[in-house]
């Protein structure tokens, strides 16, 4: 098939010399008045060409993207409702014990750490669907990510001696809040528990210390090999 054939032909287009209007070629009377339209009128000659190949691609590329991207976030928004019709929410001594610990962060420099899970986070007090299909350890908090949904177990309200210890769990889910895995929180909690207040002059004795020291160890052990023994925290 030769390259003229894929054009679609030129189409006549016949004008009216009594009212203006542009008729088609096989009109034999003008649409509008009625005048009788004669072969040695006005014609105007419309070459009608299909858009190029390329501009074609283009157009279908981006509506695919579009499809993709729009069925992405439908999917995204029901899976989002979904963990929240299957969880509940805290109570309001719960929330204010998350708010103080907040304030904490805030008070010693963690100010993105504190907007995120001021701003951004939906807390909850009881395991998803998610959560209780995948399962966990157990552990004082749980973050869905990229949903920012953490999940708050009896434990977090229960087993810190205050505010600023339930910071340190904060921060920890913080950390996976912002898409880091578990050997970085646990590396930004121990190496930033100076800042936060964290110490072992105060803390060395509780509970949610000696866990996240035994976990931190376990990881980490170049991390415990400062002091004059050799086996001292180098934090």
């Amino acid at each position: 098939m030769s390259q003229d054939s894929i054009h679609t032909p030129h189409q006549s287009r016949k004008q009216c010399a009594s009212c203006g209007l542009v008729n088609a070629g096989s009109d034999e009377s003008c649409r509008r008045c009625g005048t009788a339209l004669s072969d040695g009128g006005s014609v105007e000659q419309i070459n009608v060409e299909p858009p190029p190949a390329d501009q074609v691609r283009k157009r279908g590329f981006f509506k695919r993207v579009t499809w993709i991207c729009g069925a992405t976030l439908v999917a995204l928004m029901i899976w989002y409702v979904s963990l929240m019709l299957s969880s509940d929410g805290l109570q309001t001594e719960q929330r204010e014990k998350v708010q103080n610990a907040i304030a904490v962060l805030q008070q010693q420099g963690f100010s993105r750490e504190a907007f995120v899970l001021k701003h951004l986070t939906v807390f909850r007090s009881t395991d998803n669907w998610w959560n209780a299909y995948v399962g966990h350890s157990d552990a004082y908090a749980a973050t869905n990510f990229p949903f920012e949904v953490v999940t708050l177990y009896p434990e977090f309200f229960n087993v810190p001696v205050d505010d600023r210890e339930r910071a340190a769990v904060l921060l920890h889910e913080s950390c996976h809040l912002l898409g880091d895995g578990e050997d970085t929180a646990l590396q930004t909690t121990w190496k930033s528990k100076q800042q936060l207040g964290w110490t072992a002059d105060k803390y060395q004795r509780t509970r949610v210390w000696d866990a996240t020291e035994h976990l931190t160890r376990a990881r980490f052990s170049y991390m415990f090999q400062c002091g004059s023994d050799g086996q001292s925290d180098c934090f």
